[in-house]
């Protein structure tokens, strides 16, 4: 059945339609379709109690949401980062929270088919793939944020299991994950203190779980988890001993654009909702989008997201040509999360007291824009990641 674009029509054109393929156009309208039918229905419901449909896990990877990027033969569909990008803009118009589980299931996934042996591949990747798993990506702790390098949960080999102790804060879908990797230092006869990547199954290693409250993407499961003297088979090391540091920074180019593409699309329905309510809302006998200050605004809003857009998808097309896109990833991040949130107060401005009514989508969307800047690495680091390349001088140390 045909379903209606979920976006509010605009007599703007979009500036990057002529990058896209045709068959890249007809699967963003495809997402368009199913995100209006299957997930924006949900959203109200899931936001005011705080949880998440995994139901829509298994549709979402059909359209290669789940891997997507990976190579045919290893269960992908060889999609593009460009391609992704545009994927990644529509789930963000959507539902922020719904972006930030897509990324989070994506996180341990790359690191599965990167690093996974052919039995954790049987048995996380697979479901992964298949939208059949909740996962989370244990690397923020209470006292390590931005400098992963200085995370101080232990894991140490004692026989066939790691005895792990330390805690997790701030992870995504912790509070429902059924396994995810942790970042942990590393003891062992060929290790010592070196940080590695671990699979972590719930429920053959039981951890504790508390679930977190927060102000943005309140439908992603956000939670501290503890592990005190918890044992982890010896066979659950992804990787090799002592790379976990580089595993987890090597695919931050990816999430940065990922997080960047997010927050553009959120950014596109806060304008879309702003510029329908300038035409249609009548004050002082005219419609309140022909004063000039109104106009201001939106102008304002549009010129800010057709620039994040255009610095996102030229991240995404460096990842494409094989490049790390350390640079382009970190003003990606940067540009378009503070834009976002730039924007999605303009049109907070624009609706007047209909903004922060609970039950509209501007309220939402305001605080979740404001979560943006800071995963992935905050506005802060990226400004000085992009220094220290520039000049090839690190402000941090």
């Amino acid at each position: 059945m045909e379903m209606p674009d979920p976006r509010t029509p605009s007599e703007v054109p979009d500036p990057m339609d002529f990058d896209l393929t045709e068959e890249q156009t007809e699967l963003r309208d495809a997402i368009r379709r199913y995100l209006a039918a299957e997930v924006e229905p949900l959203v109200k419901e899931h936001e005011a109690a705080g949880t998440f449909p995994y139901e829509l896990l298994p549709g979402l990877a059909r359209f290669g949401y789940l891997g997507g990027w990976l190579p045919e033969e290893q269960g992908g569909l060889g999609v593009s980062r460009v391609t992704w990008a545009m994927m990644i803009e529509q789930l963000g118009y959507t539902w922020p929270s719904l972006r930030t589980m897509i990324n989070i299931s994506n996180g341990p996934l790359q690191r599965i088919a990167a690093h996974g042996t052919p039995e954790q591949k049987k048995r996380y990747l697979e479901p992964l793939l298949a939208g059949e798993a909740r996962v989370f990506n244990g690397i923020t702790e209470p006292e390590v944020g931005s400098n992963v390098a200085e995370i101080r949960t232990k894991a140490e080999l004692d026989g066939d299991t790691w005895v792990v102790n330390g805690r997790k804060l701030w992870i995504t879908g912790g509070a429902w994950g059924d396994f995810g990797t942790i970042v942990a230092r590393t003891y062992s006869p060929t290790c010592d203190g070196g940080l590695s990547l671990f699979l972590v199954d719930k429920a053959e290693s039981p951890f504790e779980v508390r679930k977190v409250d927060t102000m943005v993407l309140r439908s992603t499961g956000t939670a501290e988890l503890g592990f005190d003297g918890v044992r982890i088979p010896k066979g659950n090391l992804l990787g090799k001993e002592g790379h976990g540091l580089k595993s987890t920074l090597a695919g931050l180019g990816v999430a940065r654009v990922n997080v960047a593409m997010g927050a553009v699309g959120a950014a596109q329905r806060a304008f879309d909702l702003s510029l329908e309510h300038a035409k249609t809302r009548t004050q002082f006998g005219r419609p309140i989008g022909s004063f000039q200050l109104v106009q201001k605004h939106l102008v304002e809003m549009k010129t800010r997201i057709d620039a994040a857009r255009a610095l996102t998808y030229a991240a995404a097309a460096a990842l494409d040509k094989g490049r790390p896109a350390k640079v382009e990833g970190s003003i990606a991040k940067l540009y378009a999360t503070e834009a976002a949130h730039q924007v999605a107060d303009m049109a907070l401005q624009i609706h007047g007291g209909l903004g922060y009514a609970t039950g509209y989508p501007i309220e939402r969307i305001f605080r979740d824009t404001r979560g943006g800047t800071i995963p992935e690495g905050t506005s802060e680091i990226q400004t000085l990641i992009i220094g220290r390349e520039l000049t090839g001088l690190s402000a941090i140390k």
